[in-house]
């Protein structure tokens, strides 16, 4: 791989012009294509098999009216005051005028007004499902009542989000920003730094602007293009990070500027393909829970990252090409410079070298020990491995404490209770629970269909009459049948929230009490059943989906390191890193700690895809830290420095680097928790906890410790496994000994302690 990417490389610098201009037209294309294609994201979460989803799918056969979008229009009287008919026949007359409204229910009619005569609510349907709603009908819905006086009008249901927007916002811009400060900070050049974000740009402008492409035939749910924008745009800046900090070594040791992109692309770009490609195939494997809006989610962020892969592998080099030796800092290219003007003395080394490989190979380990009392991470280094016992107590011991809120983590679809304060859905759901009960906020819709109209309609009394009874209703409503008869509806009223425990336990209480009736089937529906199905069938893939990850890295990782105890202890540090951030996600978001740090309003149960997603996502960026720091201890190794050594120098010399990438991620999926959004607020909050935890105490404390401690036994590898795996070349280790066959002596790596 690595030589085939070095050549790569030296492609791109040479046709730079070709491959810059290449790259240019792609994106207009794309950006055209997404202005002329791009269709509208949804809110909507559909399960295909479960009953909720059957249900509903039915009911827009046999009951069509019924599947539309629905409004409430909630009414308060002053307190101490009650409504009257004659203040409420206004508002309904009005909402039965908005375009698209079939009808508007008098609550006076339907019996919607609270015990003590101060609440109301108006249920408005409309002839078209939401996702068919434009933002026109939305505004025009929430305008009734605006003239109402005294009385208090809230709005809520389907209508009020219908045509909403769910584009970024600005708030991002501050992640890039802490970013393109740590660039600068790392490079000391402004050149570098500017180009690692601009290439990173160019790859997520192409990659989000195919996914709008393609979104009026994709149905989209508006957390994917964030989730692809938020992604997108961290492993980009991060691959272009580790290629141009290779390209800078190597022209800082003299070489030239095309060799040095050739050499960079063929290293450290066989790491970012691997990377990439864990990423992608971690986040493709969403497809195998079987849910549509969660594939669509992985396989768009998927797609954006290959993207980033692809650019930082072509774009890149070609960009080095142009700016050349202006990455480096000005004293870097003082030296350089200097360098240059003795290369007489450049070839007596050379022939040293040649002369004297034994001899180099012990100065070079006298150097690496010289550096460990230099740099911060050769410090860091040494101390981890000389405590490296402690060190592993304290980092599990700690981590594991992080993960113990874990055992009390709820999944639920987010509902209006979970919007900002100042949200229409939220004030409306607010004044609902305040003058009903949360109950209202979340009906359930009970489905009975029969081939006779007499048995529907005997089979619906007699469900009503069963779930009247039952514990947790609040109410429900009279039979509802369709034009034919043959499809009964009741609308079921739960004493709790759309998200409470209490709900879901319900749910199936009502479905094993009332699942038998004679001659008829009954079926429970409505966004509250779909959320809690779609949160159940998430939580049941999830353990199958995290075994499927673990078992892909310790594959992964043998193929790289050829090892068998390295690909089990970066699995190991995976599930540590899972643990402590879904740990503290559900500390702050379910519990409310340090909830208003964040600007978090309202706590709750975590969004029901956000802990599946999110193993995908740290899977990824978990072999991403690991590859680049535990590939230079290897490297090391074979060269002969002992376990111990190779594990400071590893650290040592990637420390920098890595340090920068994760503060980079970090602050990019910070900057994400500035919206309001609580879906994107969580997932942001809980990859930049996830990289904190995976970078800093997994990969840089927990796995120089562990790999110290392990000596030669980390290299282990059975001889059988050894001749099945394919050598990867990840390290470049091959390009090198074809590039430099003077400098390196043909070794084998051990196979056996």
């Amino acid at each position: 791989m690595a030589s085939l990417l070095y050549r790569l490389g030296r492609f791109s610098f040479r046709r730079r012009r070709r491959v810059i201009a290449l790259w240019l037209l792609l994106l207009a294309l794309l950006g055209g294509s997404a202005a002329a294609f791009m269709g509208e994201t949804t809110d909507e979460f559909s399960m295909p098999g479960t009953e909720s989803q059957r249900a509903m799918d039915a009911l827009r056969n046999d009951f069509p009216q019924a599947t539309g979008a629905s409004g409430t229009i909630v009414v308060a009287a002053p307190e101490g005051q009650r409504l009257d008919q004659a203040e409420t026949a206004p508002l309904v007359q009005e909402a039965g005028t908005v375009p698209g409204v079939l009808g508007a229910v008098d609550p006076f009619t339907s019996g919607a007004v609270s015990e003590d005569g101060r609440y109301a609510l108006i249920s408005v349907q409309f002839d078209a499902p939401v996702e068919d709603l434009t933002g026109e009908q939305s505004e025009a819905f929430q305008e009734v009542g605006a003239d109402a006086g005294d009385l208090r009008v809230e709005h809520g249901g389907e209508a009020v989000t219908a045509g909403e927007s769910h584009g970024v916002s600005a708030t991002e811009a501050i992640g890039v920003a802490v970013a393109a400060v740590v660039l600068v900070v790392t490079f000391g050049s402004l050149v570098a730094a500017g180009m690692t974000l601009a290439i990173a740009l160019v790859g997520v402008g192409a990659g989000m602007a195919g996914l709008f492409a393609l979104s009026g035939a994709v149905e989209l749910t508006g957390t994917a293009p964030v989730l692809a924008l938020m992604l997108g745009l961290a492993v980009g800046i991060d691959y272009s990070l580790f290629i141009i900090s290779r390209y800078r070594q190597f022209l800082a040791d003299g070489m030239a500027a095309e060799e040095a992109v050739g050499r960079a692309t063929g290293t450290a770009g066989s790491a970012v393909v691997f990377a990439g490609a864990t990423v992608v195939i971690a986040l493709s494997g969403l497809a195998v829970v079987g849910i549509p809006f969660l594939t669509v989610m992985g396989l768009a962020a998927a797609a954006t990252v290959a993207v980033a892969v692809v650019v930082a592998l072509t774009l890149l080099p070609a960009a080095l090409g142009v700016v050349g030796d202006r990455v480096l800092s000005r004293g870097q290219r003082a030296e350089r410079s200097d360098a240059a003007t003795a290369p007489a003395e450049q070839d007596t080394r050379q022939d040293t070298r040649q002369d004297t490989r034994q001899d180099t190979r012990q100065d070079t380990r006298q150097e690496t020990r010289q550096e460990t009392r230099q740099g911060a991470g050769f410090r860091w280094g040494t101390l981890v491995t000389r405590l490296r016992v402690p060190v592993l107590l304290a980092g599990i011991v700690g981590v594991g404490l992080l993960s113990l809120p874990v055992l009390d983590m709820r999944l639920a679809l987010p509902d209006a209770s979970t919007k900002p304060l100042s949200s229409p859905e939220r004030q409306a759901y607010d004044l609902t629970a305040e003058g009903f009960g949360p109950g209202y906020n979340g009906p359930l819709i009970a489905v009975v269909t029969a081939d006779t109209p007499e048995a529907a309609h005997r089979a619906a009394t007699e469900a009503q009459g069963i779930i009247d009874a039952t514990e947790g209703v609040a109410a429900v409503t009279p039979p509802q049948p369709n034009e034919q008869g043959t499809t009964v509806l009741l609308s079921v009223t739960p004493t709790t929230g759309p998200t409470e425990a209490g709900t879901e336990d319900l749910v199936h209480t009502l479905r094993d009490e009332v699942r038998d009736l004679d001659g008829a089937e009954l079926a429970l529906t409505g966004a509250t059943a779909v959320g809690i199905d779609v949160s159940e069938k998430l939580a049941d893939a999830l353990p199958v989906y995290l075994l499927l990850v673990v078992g892909l890295s310790v594959l992964l990782l043998m193929v790289v390191f050829r090892s068998v105890l390295v690909p089990v202890k970066a699995a190991l540090g995976f599930l540590l890193t899972v643990g402590g951030t879904f740990g503290i996600t559900v500390a702050v978001f379910q519990q409310g700690h340090f909830a208003d740090l964040i600007g978090l309003e309202t706590t709750g149960p975590l969004v029901s895809f956000l802990p599946i997603l999110l193993i995908g996502i740290l899977f990824g960026l978990a072999m991403d830290y690991e590859v680049f720091l535990v590939s230079r201890m290897r490297e090391d190794h074979v060269h002969g420095a002992a376990p111990r050594q190779a594990t400071i120098a590893g650290l040592g010399h990637n420390a920098r680097v890595v340090t920068a990438a994760a503060v980079i991620m970090i602050a990019v999926f910070a900057g994400f928790m500035l919206t309001d959004d609580p879906i994107i607020k969580s997932i942001g909050f809980a990859l930049a906890m996830g990289v904190f935890i995976d970078a800093f105490v997994v990969r840089m404390t927990l796995v120089p410790a562990a790999m110290s401690l392990l000596g030669h036994a980390a290299w282990w590898l059975p001889r059988p496994l050894d001749r099945l795996l394919p050598n990867l070349d990840i390290e470049g280790e091959q390009l090198q000994r074809r590039l430099d066959p003077t400098e390196h002596e043909p070794e084998k790596q051990p196979t056996t302690v």
